[in-house]
C-alpha cells in the first residue's frame, strides 16, 4: 500500500497548528539507519487511509522526495471530538530485521460450527488482533481463526491455530490464551411460572389476614347497671 509524504521545514506547536490548519498533518519518520525525518501528509487523504484495515497492519510504501521508503505505521493521534488527525509516527523497515506488530484476527465459520448451528451457542471473540514477531517479508495482513469446529461451551486458544511461516507469538506472560468461546445464551425465567408465583403470593395474603382477624378476641361489652330497688 502506497502514500505519499512531503518534507517539513518547520516543527513546534504553532508550527503544527498552522500546518493543520491548511489540510496537512505533521508526522515523523524514525527507525533504520537514517536520522529521524520530519514529514507531512494531506490530511483527507490520510484521513480515508486510516479506515483501511492494511494501512495499520501491512508494510507501507511512503513516497517521498522522489524515493520510496518501507515503512511501518507505529502511531496516531487523533483530536479528542473532531475528525482530526492531529499527528502520525511510521518506522522505517529493515528487511533484515525482526519486528513485533500487532495483526487483526479474522474469524470464519462460526455460523457452520456445530456450537452455533446445533447448541445455538453465542460465540465471543475474546481478543482482536495478535502480537507477532518476525521478519518484514512474513508479515501477514491478517490471521485467519477457523470456528468451524467450535462445539458446545468450548474455548479456542493461541495453541489452536496454525501461524503463517516464520511468525511468532509474542505471549507477554500469557503463554497460551483464549481468542474465542461458545457460550450457552442465558435462559429467561417461565412467564407461565412466573404468573402463578405472583397468584399463589396474593391468594396466600387474603388467607393470613383472617387468620390474624380470627385470633383477636372481641372488644368486651361493658354490663349494664341495675337501678337500685325503691323503697
Amino acid at each position: 500500500m502506497k502514500f505519499v509524504a512531503f518534507e517539513r521545514a518547520k516543527q513546534g506547536t504553532g508550527a503544527s497548528r498552522r500546518l493543520r490548519i491548511t489540510g496537512k498533518t505533521p508526522g515523523i519518520v524514525y527507525g533504520g539507519e537514517g536520522q529521524p525525518q520530519l514529514i507531512e501528509l494531506d490530511h483527507n487523504a490520510l484521513w480515508h487511509a486510516l479506515k483501511k484495515e492494511a494501512f495499520h497492519s501491512s508494510i507501507l510504501e511512503m513516497e517521498l522526495a522522489g524515493a520510496t521508503t518501507k515503512v511501518l505505521l507505529r502511531d496516531v493521534q487523533y483530536h479528542p471530538f473532531r475528525q482530526l488527525v492531529q499527528h502520525i509516527d511510521f518506522q522505517r523497515v529493515d528487511a533484515r530485521t525482526r519486528m513485533t506488530v500487532k495483526v487483526p484476527l479474522h474469524y470464519k465459520g462460526e455460523e457452520e460450527s456445530p456450537a452455533v448451528k446445533t447448541d445455538h451457542n453465542l460465540v465471543n471473540h475474546v481478543m482482536t488482533e495478535l502480537e507477532v514477531n518476525c521478519l518484514p517479508a512474513d508479515l501477514p495482513e491478517f490471521i485467519e481463526v477457523d470456528l468451524s469446529g467450535l462445539t458446545k461451551n468450548a474455548t479456542v486458544h493461541v495453541n489452536d491455530i496454525k501461524l503463517p511461516r516464520g511468525v511468532k507469538f509474542v505471549s507477554h506472560g500469557k503463554v497460551n490464551p483464549v481468542l474465542a468461546s461458545a457460550v450457552s445464551p442465558l435462559v429467561a425465567e417461565e412467564p407461565a411460572a412466573a404468573e402463578g408465583a405472583v397468584e399463589g403470593a396474593a391468594a396466600a395474603a387474603p388467607a393470613a389476614g383472617g387468620k390474624a382477624a380470627a385470633k383477636t378476641p372481641a372488644a368486651k361489652t361493658p354490663a349494664a347497671k341495675t337501678p337500685a330497688a325503691k323503697k
